[in-house]
């Protein structure tokens, strides 16, 4: 049963999210159409090579489905239903055609260092069946596009109401100057080492920017970039009490916070940081001073 327990948060939450009386039809549907794109997109790949580095297809991508779904099925105000959609869109396409591109210039027939780090993990586990870690892992990322992460879009979207309340705008805010962020640090990161490549420098420290900040600033405005959605969510799971059961209307509540919690954690201890940096310690002379001076996540001066 080892195997299976990262499926069982995201069962629960799907679970909640399907019984919900006005989110069940494009919970469903997204939920179906989740199973088909990482069923052909990535659980049949990873079946055939012995890499994981497939699901970096299947989640943006399913989170542009994720959006269509939305703005095609839910009965909420149009106006709300469309920027909630068109901002997931959006996230999933930043992330999205840049790993196509990577798939086309054959950088996908290597496995990503990040998930050779999860079979590091999975020794210390006990998880020797590693095909079956594998597909596990594989698709608790699509049900997380299927449960947690459908949450805030969903609960938007389904909101009737015509006036825009003030922690939407906030919530809308803080999304675009995540999303921002997070697109900068992209770039700058990309700039570093195409400088480098060309000086003849290898295996440098991105200390620039962003990355003066913060180890990972790519990571913390992701993360913030589902806090938005989070915060802007929150007038509209309000607006369902009284129309959902009292206990469905506080798991709504508690899903909403669980995709804070899992982005964060994914971000961090998962396929983000830690896996990132348990590799560039060992390649990088300077990295480990890096980490000294630099906070691992949060942004903030640099450390004497």
């Amino acid at each position: 049963m080892k195997y299976f327990r990262p499926l069982y948060p995201f069962l629960l939450g799907l679970a909640v999210i399907l019984n919900s009386s006005i989110l069940a039809d494009p919970a469903l549907v997204n939920s179906l159409a989740q199973l088909l794109l990482f069923t052909v997109v990535v659980c049949i790949p990873i079946w055939r090579t012995g890499r994981m580095s497939y699901v970096d297809i299947g989640w943006p991508w399913g989170l542009v489905v994720l959006g269509v779904v939305s703005l095609v099925l839910s009965p909420g105000y149009w106006v709300r239903s469309l920027t909630v959609s068109v901002v997931v869109i959006l996230i999933g396409l930043r992330m999205g055609l840049g790993i196509l591109k990577m798939w086309r210039e054959g950088r996908l027939k290597k496995e990503f260092p990040r998930y050779q780090y999860q079979r590091i993990v999975w020794q210390k586990e006990g998880k020797t069946t590693t095909a079956l870690a594998l597909q596990v892992d594989a698709i608790s990322q699509g049900l997380a596009n299927a449960s947690f992460f459908a949450f805030p879009v969903f609960i938007i979207a389904a909101n009737t109401r015509e006036q825009l309340h003030l922690l939407e705008l906030i919530g809308l805010t803080v999304w675009a100057m995540a999303f921002v962020m997070e697109s900068i640090a992209d770039l700058q990161k990309m700039r570093f080492l195409k400088e480098m490549k060309k000086a003849g420098m290898h295996r440098q420290v991105c200390n620039i920017g962003l990355w003066k900040f913060s180890r990972h600033p790519n990571y913390f405005a992701q993360w913030m970039v589902w806090n938005g959605l989070v915060i802007a969510a929150v007038p509209s799971w309000l607006a369902l009490k009284g129309v959902e059961s009292d206990v469905l209307w506080w798991l709504l509540g508690l899903g909403l916070l669980m995709a804070s919690i899992f982005m964060y954690r994914t971000l961090v201890y998962i396929t983000g940081a830690v896996p990132s940096e348990y590799y560039s310690v060992r390649k990088r002379s300077g990295y480990a001073e890096y980490q000294k001076q630099t906070n691992r996540f949060f942004p903030g001066p640099k450390k004497c």
